[in-house]
């Protein structure tokens, strides 16, 4: 059997297996609905869960897009400074262990666009992983690359660009791969805090109004939409690693 099927032959296994629990335990759909009503529920309110789903996709990718470009600059600062980089790492690694459900609320006071404070909390989850291990590949360049580079005389500008981001390409990668799961926890874990209601709001907020409502194989429903594009945005980031890297890096060959 291929390798390939083995994931999608365990889900089904568990989705029967979590079927034939309710069906024969009768459990009320209240408590644990099953999976056959969590996707005719989905189906059903497909169309207003998908304007949520946009939104939260939206807070999800720009909020990553300005923590790559964030951490893509910041790291190569530091990569050429180490002064740089003693004086401001220390602030981004506190940014990483303050916990967002903490801060969030701070967040939500001093920004007054709620948007915008929901994108903010996204980026600093999403912005760590992406700055440490760019770092880490830069530093990680050859020191006989190094030493060929100064001997040529090539200048910081051009270490950067031909010698330190080819060797940091796999470890940005990696961090890509992090925080592309952790942009939509924090856009979600946001939402959650601010309780957000209304049209242009995401699917933490169906989530909410869901489980007030007692509602409980809807909130499975846009749990599911958020399960589905954690997975898809996993696996496309993966593809685009194993199509930058399948070719000359060790960690993508098979």
């Amino acid at each position: 059997m291929s390798s390939r099927l083995w994931p999608v032959l365990s889900i089904t296994v568990l989705l029967l297996g979590w079927e034939a629990l309710v069906r024969f335990a009768q459990i009320p759909a209240y408590t644990l609905p099953a999976p056959s009503l969590v996707a005719q529920t989905l189906w059903q309110n497909f169309p207003s869960l998908a304007a949520s789903w946009w939104f939260t996709l939206k807070i999800t990718f720009v909020a990553l897009a300005l923590a790559c470009a964030g951490g893509v600059v910041i790291a190569s600062v530091f990569a050429l400074s180490r002064r740089m980089e003693a004086a401001f790492f220390p602030l981004a690694v506190l940014l990483q262990v303050t916990p967002i459900v903490a801060i969030a609320p701070l967040i939500l006071i001093y920004v007054q666009s709620t948007t915008a404070a929901l994108l903010l909390c996204a980026w600093i989850v999403a912005f760590f992983p992406i700055l440490s291990n760019t770092v880490l590949g830069l530093r990680a360049a050859d020191p006989n690359l190094r030493d060929l580079f100064q001997l040529y005389g090539a200048t910081r500008a051009q270490r950067l660009r031909l010698l330190l981001m080819p060797s940091a390409l796999p470890y940005f990668l990696a961090g890509l791969k992090i925080s592309g799961g952790l942009s939509l926890i924090g856009a979600v874990t946001a939402e959650m805090v601010a309780g957000a209601a209304g049209r242009e709001t995401g699917l933490a907020s169906r989530i909410l109004e869901a489980s007030f409502r007692t509602e409980t194989p809807k909130m499975f429903a846009a749990l599911a939409l958020l399960v589905v594009t954690g997975v898809l945005i996993f696996w496309s980031f993966n593809a685009l690693s194993r199509r930058l890297l399948g070719r000359w890096h060790p960690s993508e060959r098979v």
